[in-house]
């Protein structure tokens, strides 16, 4: 079996990436067996998608083409993506879509809390396309969008998954106001990797903002997460955990880096499962409450019954 990626990708009637347009098409490695995943039948998809149309909500499970959606959809898992979706950064890893973003919309918060609690969520997701354009970074729509969940699915714990506010002074102190019970921020990849996969941004600011986050709030769990499979070393992975240790991040996840279309950063190679098994126990021993380290492991995936385990890992944790 042969992968095909597509070369062009539109949005709305326009290019999806058009920074990308002129780059040469990358070789596309063909996905070995513990990759794929068995697409699911639409009507298992179709309450959660009704729900979130009709509240007019972006994802990112469908703007980054995340490989779990039909398993996380059919639970009536979502991660919802604020902030409209068109991202002010150019990453070469990710799907979603660049260029001007239009101005906030203010009822956003609202929707997103009342499709929360139609959907009766236990536990949710909101993350958000980066909004430099912005003086706080979106921060403040952050803020206004755990407000409006904490009064319309008071039950339901709440995790942000959030840019790096990358000089937006005070961004991050109006976030953690606002109480989520996780602060996340993707690292994304090792250093040395930053200028090709994540210009824009840096690794130390990012290392520094997950830091920071503990500092303002000890109760607060933190996360970050990595792909591999975009050239980096083995070493150059535990370097990183020992970076997010240093930041006193509670939780990390590793998962394989998937090529989005061929204009997209090629893959350098595909992890296996036993490698990854590797990862996981190196960083358990390094003292993260919890590691999620699987090829199709995501940011959000199965980020309810994760929460409930890091709970109970910190609770051990304290008792010990």
């Amino acid at each position: 079996m042969v992968t095909l990626l597509n070369t062009v990708q539109e949005t709305k009637g326009r290019p999806r990436h058009p920074e990308k347009a002129r780059l040469p098409d990358t070789p596309v490695m063909r996905k070995p067996e513990w990759i794929r995943v068995k697409a699911p039948g639409n009507h298992a998809l179709d309450g959660t998608r009704e729900t979130l149309q009709r509240h007019g909500l972006h994802t990112v499970c469908e703007e980054a083409a995340c490989p779990n959606i039909g398993e996380c959809w059919s639970k009536r898992h979502a991660t919802v993506m604020i902030m409209g979706d068109v991202c002010t950064r150019a990453c070469a890893f990710c799907n979603v879509a660049t260029g001007k973003p239009a101005h906030l919309d203010p009822d956003e918060p609202m929707r997103t809390a009342d499709a929360i609690a139609e959907l009766g969520l236990t536990h949710v997701v909101v993350t958000s396309v980066d909004r430099d354009d912005l003086a706080d970074g979106g921060a403040a729509h952050f803020a206004r969008t755990i407000t409006a969940i904490r009064k319309a699915a008071p039950e339901t714990t709440i995790e942000v998954l959030t840019p790096d506010f990358m000089r937006k002074t005070g961004a991050l102190e109006i976030v953690l106001e606002a109480r989520p019970d996780v602060f996340n921020h993707n690292i994304e990849t090792v250093p040395s990797l930053y200028r090709r996969i994540r210009p824009g941004a840096e690794f130390s600011h990012s290392a520094r903002l997950l830091k920071e986050a503990k500092r303002i709030d000890p109760a607060v769990f933190t996360k970050s997460g990595i792909m591999v499979g975009l050239g980096e070393t083995d070493d150059e992975v535990e370097s990183v955990m020992d970076d997010l240790r240093a930041a006193d991040v509670d939780f990390l996840t590793i998962g394989q880096y998937l090529q989005p279309t061929r204009k997209h950063a090629a893959i350098d190679r595909f992890v296996t499962p036993e490698r990854f098994a590797d990862y996981k126990r190196l960083a358990e021993a390094k003292g993260f409450l919890l590691v999620a380290s699987t090829p199709l492991t995501r940011s959000s995936y199965h980020a309810a019954e994760d929460f409930v385990q890091l709970k109970a890992a910190r609770l051990a944790s304290l008792a010990g």
